[in-house]
């Protein structure tokens, strides 16, 4: 599942007629790397979801055949969160482990490992695999702990910054709402504590494309020979 339902305040104005994940850089859209990277790893099914100016995704990006996969879209009246938009996207997931990703974020990450790593959660056991990177300028302080033992806790370990990549069972939203908004870093604190949830670290390319000025920045560094 690729995220597409923000409505990215803090990149307006060019977030005002255009949806954020449309926004290009190094000459192709922001999903659309995530959409080829996750085919070249063999994933094809895609789901993805929307809400500010969702139709400009669809026709953009179709059912996916241009680029060698499958879409199905989750359209939100109302943005609702991270974890509210997998809970209603659930029906089009299926009972199996599954990918997710920010739709605005830019990452070299090795898909297929991950998915590998989402093949290894359990409706009894680890319901998340997450992927964390160095903190960045802005968020320097981290979110979560990474421990030697490939666990995630909320305090202690190495304080990294969540990726806005990972692999979850569905058994992780049970009994959320599809229509209500819900976030996903209490669910997922709610697993830490039960030592649910593991992960690692990347250390390649990635960059959260929040502010017209870091997308400037990757557009510049992707267009670099």
């Amino acid at each position: 599942m690729i995220l597409a339902a923000g409505r990215g305040e803090r990149m307006r104005p060019l977030t005002d007629t255009c949806p954020k994940p449309l926004l290009a850089a190094g000459g192709k859209p922001l999903i659309v790397w995530h959409i080829e990277r996750l085919a070249a790893a063999g994933i094809r099914e895609l789901v993805i979801n929307h809400a500010h100016l969702g139709q400009m995704i669809e026709e953009a990006l179709g059912d996916g055949s241009a680029f060698g996969v499958r879409i199905a879209y989750s359209p939100e009246g109302k943005a609702l969160e991270t974890a509210g938009g997998i809970a209603r996207a659930l029906p089009l997931l299926g009972n199996a482990p599954f990918l997710v990703i920010n739709g605005d974020v830019f990452c070299d990450a090795d898909l297929a490992a991950l998915r590998q790593a989402g093949e290894q959660l359990r409706a009894d056991g680890p319901l998340a695999h997450l992927l964390l990177v160095a903190n960045p300028e802005h968020n320097p302080a981290g979110d979560f702990g990474l421990y030697p033992d490939g666990q995630i806790r909320d305090a202690g370990g190495q304080r990294l910054t969540f990726a806005g990549l990972g692999a979850y069972h569905p058994a992780l939203f049970a009994g959320l709402s599809p229509d209500e908004p819900a976030k996903l870093a209490p669910l997922l604190r709610a697993a830490m504590a039960e030592s649910k949830v593991g992960g690692a670290r990347i250390d390649g390319r990635w960059v959260d494309v929040g502010t017209p000025e870091r997308l400037r920045q990757l557009d510049a560094s992707l267009r670099t020979p």
